[in-house]
């Protein structure tokens, strides 16, 4: 069944604030960072208004992602240290987290569907670090929302979801699930996830590494995270079924290599980190 003619990725995310919402303490942060008069005291303090995002910002500053030297016990210190731009990207990345959990949909495990998410920011944080000249905080935030699409999908058109998983597992995953949702609907999540990141007004980067993951000779402007985005995106899936073979995951764009100049010599390396700083901070994330 297609709906090209009928459904569009604008469709679908038109009157999204009735189910999903950005939190006010990320708004609230995002006000003040764009306010060149605001301190990083006043974003403490704005930080400090919910207790509960308080927390997990403490829990992920001291957690191997960062490997800070000393412990990070007050929020100042930690936007001291990290750094008013990346308690951003970790403001957003703990609030799209908290604000898709409720999403109800009976397709697939929440849970398993934040576990690829985390490991693929996970992953693009570590190959950031190794390629250099990017933000890894931003690329973080971009890796945990890249597939934020399919779950607007598996709520909105959960019939046409559901014939593209099958189309998947029919052909004994021969088909990728960009593919398949191309064949059944007329566009992919990575489509309807960059409209929701426009719609959102987030970052053009973000828009970018969310709309183009599965294809990253789309992009435009940021086509180094991109590539990162897409790479990360299979060693993610490397790292849930705890493999280092690239047949056991999507191919990657030889493009994507080229890109980001880096190569397969990443991948154990990638897989294995990867796997451990999960296991350290999954509950940051998926202990809703």
């Amino acid at each position: 069944m297609s709906l090209q003619n009928t459904t569009t990725p604008d469709d679908l995310i038109r009157d999204i604030s009735g189910l999903v919402t950005l939190p006010d303490v990320y708004l609230r942060i995002n006000r003040l960072i764009d306010d060149p008069k605001s301190t990083r005291a006043d974003i403490a303090r704005a930080i400090n208004q919910d207790a509960s995002f308080t927390v997990k910002l403490l829990k992920l500053a001291n957690s191997a992602v960062y490997n800070f030297p000393s412990t990070v016990d007050s929020v100042t210190k930690a936007v001291t240290i990290i750094g008013t731009a990346q308690v951003r990207n970790l403001a957003l990345s703990l609030s799209v987290a908290n604000s898709f959990a409720g999403l109800p949909n009976d397709l697939v495990s929440m849970r398993n569907f934040w576990k690829h998410s985390l490991l693929c920011a996970l992953c693009a944080r570590r190959l950031c670090k190794v390629a250099r000249r990017c933000d890894a905080d931003a690329l973080f935030t971009a890796g945990l929302l890249h597939d934020i699409g399919e779950l607007i999908i598996f709520n909105r058109l959960p019939e046409e979801a559901r014939a593209a998983l099958m189309l998947v597992l029919v052909s004994q995953e021969e088909i990728t699930v960009s593919d398949a949702e191309m064949e059944t609907m007329g566009f992919d999540h990575s489509v309807v996830g960059g409209t929701l990141a426009q719609k959102w007004n987030l970052p053009p980067m973000l828009q970018e590494c969310i709309a183009h993951h599965h294809h990253p000779s789309q992009a435009e402007k940021f086509p180094r995270e991109v590539a990162i985005i897409h790479i990360a995106n299979t060693l993610a899936q490397l790292a849930e079924v705890d493999s280092l073979e690239l047949d056991d995951a999507p191919a990657i764009d030889p493009l994507a290599w080229e890109v980001t100049g880096l190569d397969s010599e990443v991948i154990e390396e990638t897989v294995k980190s990867t796997q451990t700083e999960f296991d350290e901070i999954e509950q940051l994330f998926l202990g809703q």
